[in-house]
């Protein structure tokens, strides 16, 4: 129930009881007082006429007075109501358009200094702590990868320099492969992480540039046969027909590849991932579908979230 509904109802409460408090003393001054005179100076019979004529006068009276009081009490009791909450309704909408990246954003005070202005207040100043939050994590995050990149950069040197001695055994070889793939999945967490933060922060500036959209699929399409072919699982590509758009080429080519290399990563040992590149009216449809493990819908509309990831007790369908 609503506030403005409970105020109102609590109007009414208040309205019908003086509605019945002025019938009380309608009927003590129009029928008991003159019943009472009557009865000093008539007989029992005039006093049951002045009874019944007494009854009809507030019959009367609460027709023709209080039947309209009561509706005016009620219609002006929700006007006022309305009136009174359309602060509290527009500052909730004004705080439901608040998010991550209008942090900054500030709600309008009225100004005269009542309980709701110190509630917009107080959410101002809430909001602004929360974007001071967001701005030491995002610029922790930058310095911290930015800061990672120089002693990742000399490690993996160090590796292929090593990599390049001839008297290195076949164990110690391999136990250096195995660092230095170490080392290049530390390297692209850190550009990920670089790049999520500078992509929240509207530091990513892209290219609008004419792509051939086909080309970079075939080229995904090739990537994603060399990364399954260790896992016995098939890519197939059913449809690529030319296709130009407008956009970053680097960034369209890391989305593919990040689209093929999670339809391997998730799949079932010889499985199979068809990938698909059709204009679909004015826009270019990218299908990847794979026979991995399916996502449960409750999960999907959080999927597009950073660093998310499903629960594999929840992700135990052998369909996708």
């Amino acid at each position: 129930m609503s506030i403005r509904v409970r105020l109102t109802l609590w109007f009414a409460g208040i309205l019908f009881p003086s509605l019945l408090a002025m019938s009380v003393v309608s009927y003590y001054e129009l029928v008991a007082e003159p019943r009472d005179q009557a009865a000093r100076g008539a007989g029992a019979k005039k006093e049951e006429g002045n009874d019944e004529n007494g009854v009809s006068e507030v019959m009367e009276i609460l027709a023709w007075c209080g039947v309209p009081s009561l509706v005016i009490g009620l219609g002006g009791g929700w006007w006022l109501m309305r009136q009174a909450m359309a602060p509290v309704a527009a500052l909730t909408q004004a705080v439901e358009r608040i998010n991550e990246q209008n942090l900054r954003d500030r709600l309008p005070r009225s100004g005269n200094g009542d309980e709701l202005d110190r509630l917009t207040e107080v959410f101002n100043a809430m909001t602004e702590r929360l974007n001071q939050s967001f701005v030491r994590i995002r610029d922790f995050t930058l310095h911290a990868s930015h800061e990672l990149k120089t002693p990742l950069t000399v490690i993996h040197g160090e590796l292929e320099t090593a990599l390049e001695d001839a008297t290195l055994t076949p164990s110690g070889r391999e136990r250096l492969l195995s660092e230095l793939d170490e080392v290049q999945r530390l390297t692209k967490i850190v550009e990920g992480l670089t790049l999520l933060t500078k992509a929240g922060t509207g530091q990513i500036i892209l290219a609008h540039d004419p792509v051939r959209l086909d080309e970079l699929f075939r080229e995904a399409c090739a990537d994603a046969q060399s990364l399954a072919r260790p896992h016995d699982i098939q890519v197939r590509m059913t449809e690529c027909g030319p296709l130009t758009v407008s956009g970053d080429r680097h960034r369209l080519r890391q989305l593919l590849l990040n689209l093929t290399d999670n339809a391997i990563k998730h799949n079932r040992p010889e499985g199979a991932v068809t990938l698909q590149l059709r204009q679909a009216a004015d826009v270019a449809e990218v299908t990847v579908v794979n026979t991995g493990k399916g996502i449960p819908p409750e999960i999907l509309p959080r999927i597009f979230d950073p660093f998310f990831r499903c629960d594999p007790s929840h992700c135990n369908t052998d369909e996708g």
